[in-house]
């Protein structure tokens, strides 16, 4: 039977939030955890029944990414740079914008790609975020060529998604929103801010979670890689 990954997302909020990892975890019976906006250098090595499997180091506004290793093995991980934004030059919240890891499924051998990914902020024109994420694509699909992947976490796009889609249709992934919108701050800023892009998966659902301490709130994927039988 195919093997159904389930997949939260979270940005922390400079890791304001890292304090309901462990109950997130539990409730929702994670097979990977990908981090936004946390301090590297506080997170701990394992959360409930998630490993750490691999985060970001020079970032201030850092990535992580946690694995249930009795499901699946962590075969390998990667970090990619980003082109800055004019809020990284002016801000210098970090440019590895792109944390992947490669995971082997224990009971049926399929490998699959998880990424978090954390795009430009607001004060940066859609179509820098865009080339984002297109170069995020094609960096993991050199770095794990025709393997099934998904790409989750904060893509700062809550606005005029008709040029995302058709960026997204053209190469092929898919472009997958959560059931209800994902941030809210102050009384007007609110949107899907954190989604899912995928190649070679089936998306089941996208769920957002309920607001914590941060200014986002969770999302968790269900997701089976498409080469399952």
């Amino acid at each position: 039977m195919p093997s159904e990954l389930r997949i939260g997302s979270y940005n922390l909020y400079k890791n304001a939030a890292a304090h309901e990892l462990e109950q997130l975890a539990i409730d929702h019976e994670l097979d990977v955890l990908c981090l936004q906006e946390c301090d590297s250098t506080k997170l701990p090595a394992a959360i409930g029944p998630l490993q750490r499997a691999a985060s970001t180091e020079r970032n201030r506004l850092g990535l992580a990414i946690y694995h249930r290793e009795d499901a699946f093995s962590a075969l390998e991980t990667a970090v990619f740079t980003l082109p800055k934004s004019f809020h990284d030059y002016l801000m210098s919240p970090g440019e590895e914008r792109l944390l992947a890891i490669k995971l082997v499924d224990r009971a049926t051998d399929e490998e699959v790609v998880v990424a978090s990914f954390h795009a430009a902020p607001l004060t940066t024109m859609n179509s820098a975020r865009r080339r984002q994420i297109k170069l995020s694509h094609q960096l993991l699909a050199e770095w794990a060529p025709e393997t099934p992947m998904l790409m989750v976490g904060d893509y700062n796009y809550p606005l005029f998604h008709g040029g995302l889609q058709k960026q997204i249709d053209r190469s092929g992934h898919e472009l997958t929103f959560s059931d209800s919108h994902t941030y809210k701050r102050y009384r007007y800023i609110r949107g899907h801010f954190d989604f899912v892009t995928s190649l070679k998966m089936t998306i089941a659902s996208v769920a957002t979670l309920p607001k914590g301490a941060s200014d986002h709130m969770p999302i968790l994927v269900k997701a089976t890689a498409l080469g399952v039988a």
